[in-house]
């Protein structure tokens, strides 16, 4: 009876662990560093990937190491996270949609200047948890909560960013990186510029 017992724990205990290495298939979301972390919630509920160092072209960040989040005051949860403005966008839109599978978005304008990591001059670039040569991510290793894939550009010039969540990668395209945000992520722009 004893040994049946032990077998029995140990069987539940590698199924609990095998679960924890590879979540998804047990319908957990995959999980990062809170600095490595996206959210879209809503228009006042949102993290952003942003260069790590003050007055930064978001192309040359596109390093390791070179990256961090910034938050919305509601979706903050980290001293690892920024906190951006209240007033970061301009004009911004959330919309919840399905594609090939369930999204969330928010695009639109916003003032570059209330955050000093990005150089208001830069023409722009992309970060995703998907692209890459390894598929990986941009910063690798990147998640967005809730989904299992993310595309976000951030062009300070436009100005203007965008930010998708998705769960099937045909709805976060990573190949149109140098297209801007309204060929990547259809939505309002609200004429930004």
């Amino acid at each position: 009876m004893k040994a049946t017992v032990t077998y029995v724990l140990t069987a539940l205990f590698l199924h609990i662990g095998l679960s924890s290495a590879n979540p998804n298939p047990f319908g957990l979301s995959k999980r990062a560093a809170p600095d490595n972390t996206v959210v879209v919630n809503g228009a006042d509920n949102y993290c952003l990937v942003v260069p790590k160092n003050a007055n930064t072209n978001v192309g040359d960040s596109e390093q390791p190491g070179g990256t961090t989040v910034y938050c919305s005051a509601a979706a903050r949860y980290s001293d690892l996270q920024g906190l951006l403005a209240s007033d970061f966008w301009s004009n911004v839109e959330y919309k919840t949609g399905t594609g090939s599978g369930r999204y969330a978005q928010l695009t639109g304008c916003i003032r570059p200047e209330t955050l000093d990591r990005v150089n208001p001059s830069d023409a722009g670039g992309q970060y995703d948890s998907s692209g890459g040569s390894q598929g990986t991510g941009n910063p690798v290793g990147s998640v967005c909560t809730g989904y299992n894939h993310y595309v976000e550009l951030l062009e300070p010039l436009g100005p203007r960013a965008c930010i998708r969540c998705c769960d099937d990668p045909a709805d976060c395209p990573t190949s149109k990186d140098t297209s801007g945000c309204p060929n990547v992520i259809p939505g309002n722009y609200f004429n930004c510029g």
